[in-house]
């Protein structure tokens, strides 16, 4: 139990601090705990180190800053903590395949690497381990209430990373939800909900034009990407439901998103579910 209050902590602190200079030591101190404690924590709950987490979500934000302001990138990395617009520039690249001056041409959305949630029962949904925070997405669904919103999940990931490793099952990734990115309307939004799973809110309310749209995607399906030299084929699985405008408790919502992803997996076009 107290190892979960410190995970929580240390999330909260991380996230408030994202535009601060912080170390790791200051958030072990914030957590009242040792440094190799914090790490070892840290770990186990979220799979992956903290200084990764705190560059990918720096990465994640500055990325949705590029979309939605006029700030300039030179300012975007000082306020991410970068010493220069150059080491930015190449840490954005390594993560969104694309430098930070041409994102914006190439991208609608942003949601690459969401917020972790401490969740002491582990319910509903998750990414590496852990529930996302999915509070813009519940927002943006309840302004498109009798709408569909269209589930995907990426095919095969796990053989894809035991044979070329987190990397590249990562490029795949990337690419599944550069795909789904390209085919939404500028009215549509885009939110990763799970480590390989998506949902596109699409406003639409005819079931034809949400097929038309699913298939548009799933058309591109083992369409390979480049990786290191060889060839890894990208696919995705998707399913829809209908939003009703009926109110969703937060774990209602993921149960729901992730039932139509579980119902699609073994189905080759789109197919649609329950409320």
């Amino acid at each position: 139990m107290k190892s979960f209050y410190i995970f929580a902590e240390a999330l909260e602190f991380i996230e408030d601090s994202l535009c601060t200079e912080i170390t790791q030591q200051d958030i072990a101190d914030a957590c009242c705990c040792s440094l190799s404690s914090l790490q070892k924590i840290w770990r186990y709950c979220a799979h992956t180190s903290v200084k990764e987490y705190i560059s990918k979500r720096r990465l994640a934000n500055s990325a949705k800053d590029i979309l939605n302001s006029d700030m300039t990138i030179t300012d975007i990395a000082f306020k991410y903590q970068y010493n220069s617009p150059e080491v930015f520039s190449r840490a954005f690249t390594r993560l969104w395949g694309v430098s930070p001056s041409k994102f914006k041409a190439k991208w609608k959305s942003a949601d690459i690497f969401p917020r972790l949630v401490a969740d002491e029962n582990n319910t509903g949904g998750n990414y590496m381990g852990r529930k996302v925070d999915l509070s813009e997405l519940y927002d943006y669904l309840r302004s498109r209430s009798g709408s569909y919103v269209l589930c995907f999940d990426v095919s095969h990931l796990m053989p894809i990373n035991e044979k070329f490793g987190h990397e590249g099952g990562d490029a795949v990734i990337l690419e599944a939800f550069r795909r789904i990115d390209e085919a939404a309307g500028d009215d549509m939004a885009v939110f990763r909900i799970g480590g390989d799973e998506f949902a596109m809110i699409t406003g639409l309310t005819d079931p034809a034009e949400v097929e038309k749209l699913a298939e548009k995607i799933i058309a591109q399906n083992d369409t390979p990407i480049i990786f290191r030299g060889t060839e890894i084929p990208v696919a995705v699985r998707t399913g829809a439901v209908k939003y009703s405008g009926r109110p969703y408790t937060y774990n209602g919502l993921f149960s729901s998103l992730h039932d139509t992803i579980s119902n699609a997996m073994n189905v080759g076009k789109v197919e649609f579910y329950g409320e």
